[in-house]
């Protein structure tokens, strides 16, 4: 069996880990011909390797596998090009006995995403960033006493530096209500359970195990979800079916206060009427993604003191990339 990778710069710009992970992958069972083209040069995949005749098994991370590259290439039996199904081409691979690897659609960026939310999370209740910033250019963050002197209950104290007018403290006990229960809402509402929050999601798409698996009292009904949360977290992909599924009447029903976490899509939720909360100081929010990206210089979400905002990297870890790399491999034969 003879393996060969190539990977075009156009791939590593986008997954710069993973070309040499699938390398080390693929290296530990056997001899196999690595390929990294220079910047510029995007010719069909097979003209990259030396030997194509002899090639069983290939990757093709950025350069397209052609009609030609078929003819080349009589011996190969797996094939990973990143081809769409509705490819004319696929059809022919497939009646040539080759088995069309694709990437699955989902898990390799899940614990990234996952973990970065709850980050969020926990800097938006305690202003992790906004004290960060803060203390670069002023002392007043590290000055405790009530103001005018005297104590005021449910005010400023000792060592709180936290906004009482939102969600603020710690996690456990808060009610975390998340729309989604797939493979990064799940691990989401893992994390927050096991820190002891009152966990309750929906999600119309989801099977029952998935609430027991993240530790999710299941809410049937989204109008319901919304009610009592402390925190809300839409956190399904963007589709057809999922754009606009949280609509302004389910914002307008959050309570004065609540955090708002969005680390997957922001266009799943009604933005024109979160951003009017938000705006207005009746909500908070911790935001990875945004209806327009990059955020324009001078928007007036940035720098506000109930808004955590970071510029949509949730999900590109390089552990990620290995985990790309390595759902790929599983595909394969093992040599």
């Amino acid at each position: 069996m003879s393996s060969a990778i190539v990977v075009h710069p156009n791939f590593d710009a986008v997954w710069p880990w993973t070309g040499d992970h699938m390398h080390r992958l693929w290296a530990a069972q056997g001899p196999v011909e690595f390929v990294r083209l220079p910047y510029g040069e995007a010719p069909a995949a097979h003209t990259a390797v030396k030997n194509p005749g002899a090639v069983t098994r290939l990757v093709s991370f950025g350069l397209p596998f052609t009609a030609e590259s078929l003819k080349a290439m009589p011996k190969l039996k797996e094939l990973h090009a990143g081809f769409k199904r509705d490819d004319p081409l696929a059809a022919a691979i497939k009646e040539a006995g080759i088995a069309l690897i694709g990437q699955k659609s989902e898990g390799y960026w899940g614990q990234s995403v996952s973990e970065f939310g709850f980050a969020l999370t926990l800097c938006a209740l305690r202003r992790i960033p906004q004290t960060h910033h803060s203390i670069v250019t002023d002392l007043a963050e590290w000055n405790y006493n009530p103001a005018g002197g005297k104590a005021v209950p449910g005010r400023r104290g000792q060592q709180f530096g936290d906004d009482p007018a939102f969600a603020n403290g710690t996690l456990e006990g808060k009610r975390v209500r998340i729309v989604g229960a797939g493979n990064i809402a799940s691990r989401y509402a893992s994390f927050c359970h096991f820190f002891g929050a009152d966990v309750a999601a929906w999600d119309p798409f989801a099977s029952e195990p998935c609430f027991h698996r993240a530790g999710a009292r299941r809410e049937h009904f989204l109008d319901r979800l919304v009610k009592d949360a402390e925190i809300f977290v839409p956190m399904v992909p963007l589709t057809d079916a999922t754009r606009n599924l949280v609509k302004a009447e389910q914002i307008d029903a959050l309570p004065k206060g609540c955090l708002v976490v969005m680390v997957t899509r922001a266009r799943i939720c009604d933005c024109e009427a979160l951003y009017k909360r938000v705006l207005n100081d009746e909500l908070s929010l911790a935001a990875d993604v945004f209806d327009e990206e990059p955020v324009p210089l001078g928007h007036p979400f940035l720098g506000r003191p109930n808004v955590v905002h970071t510029p949509h990297n949730a999900g590109r870890t390089k552990e990620a990339n290995f985990r790309y790399a390595e759902l790929l491999a599983e595909q394969f034969k093992s040599v």
